[in-house]
């Protein structure tokens, strides 16, 4: 049997998920084909296991296909109903390990630390006391609804057990990233409680071992469209070049999908611009009922891909006022980075979590929460700014976001296989 002379296996939440994760995800997977790896695979879940949990998805029949060289495995549960929980790790546990059990040079990278990297660090024992001795080298990196959901609701609730099993699988990789710095304070911080009440050290590795990684995105997707494409694309929708707000997100309380509906109805561009609401999330039906009177509010459930920079490159101004809830903050900000590259008029957000780190002096910032000064923001980018001032903007922006190019990223998370090209 022929074996690939290096293997990268990414057990991540995958397409068709509606996550920068799973963006993430592929754009490592098709750098790696260009960087020595001859087998490049996607670990994740059956579709339907996604379609039940109530994750927000992108359309099935319009999904990116991938490069070839690159495998997407979706490994079904083991057991019947007679195991209530835990059947689709078992599927993921069991096929890593038969990868792992291949004489293979193998790097590993979970992103999501619940459960993504309790897969990786069993799998790893498992093969290693089989006797299969796996070359792998393993990488963890911790998102942000890692520290955000998980981490925290663990302190908040005095689950310090849960807290201390996260931090001894993160800490149990060869490598422990975080998505930000933001993120890695919180990491550090987060384990500084754990260490208070448990007498632990986590806080002091983390802080010798946790490196940054940030988000990597395919310049190019969003660089290479025509004037032509994006007139074709707003045309079909019914829309117009600068004739909208654009929010295109996760449709969630967090990202301030209220804050901004309610700013929209009282900003006086509203005659000029409608507000386009792209993306679907767990307040979509409450936001549309809010909306269901205003005929200038218009919903995108259904933009894949290939239209999300068409969208972005057209919009007179591109507005995520995102703001921490208990449950999620902004760790990042993956949207706000693709909108740099993609151009179009400029970016009205916060400062909250790592956004700062994604748009630094690229974006016209207001305060959390804050909706006059939101729907003023608006109304001055809209009404006020001149043509030269936005293209400084978009300048700045697309400069910053170079940053955060999947080649340059790639490079930086997987050194050793950069330089060993």
């Amino acid at each position: 049997m022929n074996h690939p002379s290096r293997r990268l296996v990414i057990v991540v939440r995958a397409d068709p998920v509606i996550c920068g994760h799973s963006g993430e995800a592929r754009n490592l997977a098709e750098v790696a084909l260009t960087r020595g790896f001859d087998d490049v695979r996607l670990l994740t879940w059956p579709i339907p296991t996604l379609e039940a949990a109530g994750l927000p998805l992108k359309p099935l029949d319009r999904l990116l296909p991938y490069s070839p060289g690159i495998t997407v495995e979706r490994p079904e549960a083991v057991g019947d109903y007679r195991v209530p929980d835990g059947r689709h790790l078992a599927g993921l546990t069991g096929r890593l390990v038969e990868l792992l059990a291949e004489p293979v040079p193998t790097v590993c990278l979970s992103m999501y630390l619940v459960p993504h990297t309790t897969v990786v660090v069993d799998a790893v024992n498992a093969a290693r006391a089989a006797g299969f001795d796996p070359q792998v080298h393993t990488i963890a990196k911790a998102v942000g609804s890692d520290v955000t959901n998980v981490i925290r609701s663990c302190l908040r609730e005095g689950r310090f057990g849960a807290a201390t099993v996260l931090f001894t699988t993160f800490l149990a990789n060869d490598e422990v990233v975080a998505v930000s710095e933001y993120t890695r304070d919180e990491i550090i911080a987060s384990a500084l409680e754990v260490d208070a009440h448990c007498h632990t050290t986590f806080a002091d590795q983390c802080r010798k071992r946790v490196r940054v990684s940030y988000p990597p995105i395919d310049s190019s997707a969003f660089l290479s469209k025509s004037d032509e494409s994006v007139e074709e694309a707003l045309a079909r929708r019914g829309l117009e070049r600068d004739g909208y707000i654009l929010f295109l997100s996760r449709v969630a309380r967090a990202k301030g999908i209220y804050d901004l509906v309610i700013a929209y109805g009282q900003m006086q561009c509203r005659e000029n611009v409608k507000l386009v609401v792209a993306g679907t999330g767990p307040a979509l039906e409450h936001v549309q009922a809010m909306a269901k009177e205003d005929d200038r509010i218009v919903f995108l459930t259904d933009v894949d891909d290939e239209e999300k920079p068409l969208l972005m490159a057209g919009c007179a101004a591109y507005a995520l006022p995102t703001k921490p809830e208990p449950d999620f903050v902004e760790t990042f900000g993956i949207a706000l980075a693709e909108k740099m590259l993609a151009g179009g008029g400029p970016i009205v957000t916060t400062l909250t979590g790592g956004t700062g780190e994604a748009v630094g002096k690229a974006a016209v910032i207001v305060e959390p929460g804050d909706i006059n000064g939101l729907a003023e923001a608006l109304d001055r980018v809209v009404l006020e700014m001149s043509a030269a001032q936005r293209a400084d903007y978009e300048l700045r922006a697309r400069e910053k976001a170079m940053e955060f190019d999947r080649a340059a990223v790639f490079d930086g998370l997987f050194p050793r296989e950069a330089a060993a090209r």
